[in-house]
């Protein structure tokens, strides 16, 4: 078997010059056409921080207006054009598109750019590859990349075949002239029956849980909504934490002492983002199975940003993903410090019943902490 597929390579040669694409689509949004307009640079400004937490060195963005994706370029031929004399006139290596291109798409543009394209699904499994760092992450990021990898293979470009590496070119993408789709299907199978196996472990890591009759929490969000930095805050755990999209990957259990009648568990897990990868869903259902097995969620909202009513529309649509949109929430509004003075209220929020139906807290300052725990002793 090839050498690429013994292990993922995190390290970049250097950052690539790159260009983002972003086209807004007709059909793709709703609303009027501020609200449209607010999404898409709201959107573009996303796929640019991905480009960055991938180690890209961003030249330049391109925008583009179209009814619907042109099937063989996505852009149009004309916008293709345009493109490519930008990437020769700035000299780009990497131009990336803020969304998912067929692998024809992706084949045809490489063609008239004369450089390495990758779509969005190909950058955020790129980040991943970058940041998974236990063996059950580096297990399920490989198996999402062979996935995406496996109706890509044919690529008869000669300046693809020199790239040494770069954004996307981990492991598996690495050498994909001399890759086969049977060898690909072989990896897939042996990844799955090792994933299989981490199930197992994990069942049996629960079932001493469930045994010792603590509660368990698991906090989810969007991504960069300081998930970490709460985690950490509560449980003294030291994970890594950074003002970054998908600063962590792998997911970590601690027990959190409320008072001495009650102890919970709280599991800190992979952040979410707008349409994330159905690939990475998949090869990571060992892990986000944990989320829909808790017995409440902690959902994490970055209070300060703009769009923060739209992350967490996407956090419940990946959430009915993976089966776990029928577990008991709490609405955490974080960074409540970098709201203006007058909407920095933190502490617990009740409805008309009396029941708590979310918290407001700073992780970063540690205001209304203590309004968290208490909320989790009442739920537990």
């Amino acid at each position: 078997m090839s050498r690429h597929f013994t292990q993922l390579d995190k390290s970049l040669t250097q950052a690539e010059r790159t260009m983002l694409v972003a086209v807004m689509l007709a059909d793709a949004l709703s609303g009027s056409n501020a609200v449209r307009e607010h999404t898409f640079r709201a959107m573009t400004d996303e796929a640019a921080e991905l480009v960055r937490a991938a180690g890209g060195d961003l030249v330049c963005t391109e925008t583009a207006k179209r009814d619907r994706a042109h099937t063989a370029l996505f852009v149009g031929t004309g916008k293709a054009e345009e493109l490519a004399q930008r990437v020769a006139a700035e000299q780009i290596e990497l131009v990336v598109f803020n969304h998912e291109l067929t692998p024809t798409q992706e084949r045809n543009l490489e063609k008239i750019l004369q450089c390495r394209v990758l779509d969005r699904v190909g950058l955020i499994l790129a980040i991943f590859a970058q940041r998974a760092q236990s063996q059950e992450g580096k297990i399920q990021v490989e198996l999402a990349q062979l996935s995406h990898l496996a109706g890509r293979l044919v690529r008869g470009y000669g300046h693809l075949q020199s790239q040494k590496g770069g954004i996307g070119l981990k492991g598996p993408g690495e050498t994909q002239l001399e890759t086969d789709r049977r060898l690909i299907h072989k990896r897939i199978n042996a990844l799955r029956r090792r994933l299989a196996e981490v199930k197992k472990q994990r069942a049996v890591r629960r079932k001493a849980r469930v045994s010792g009759s603590l509660k368990t929490f698991a906090l989810v969000g969007y991504t960069n909504a300081g998930k970490s930095t709460l985690f950490n805050r509560l449980t003294k755990a030291g994970v890594f934490a950074e003002n970054q999209l998908f600063a962590t990957l792998d997911p970590t259990a601690r027990r959190l002492y409320l008072n001495p009648e009650c102890s919970v568990v709280v599991s800190d897990t992979v952040g979410f983002v707008r349409d994330l990868p159905h690939t990475l869903v998949s090869a990571f259902a060992a892990t986000l199975e944990e989320t829909a097995l808790a017995d409440g969620l902690l959902h994490i909202v970055d209070a300060s940003h703009p769009e923060h009513e739209r992350q967490i529309a996407d956090v419940e649509k990946v959430l009915a993903e993976i089966g776990a949109d029928k577990v008991p929430q709490l609405l955490v509004y974080n960074k409540t410090d970098l709201l203006p003075e007058a909407q920095r209220r933190n502490g617990i929020c009740r409805n008309g019943r009396g029941e708590i139906v979310a918290v407001r807290l700073s992780a970063q300052s540690g205001a209304g902490l203590d309004a968290l725990r208490e909320a989790l002793a009442e739920r537990a």
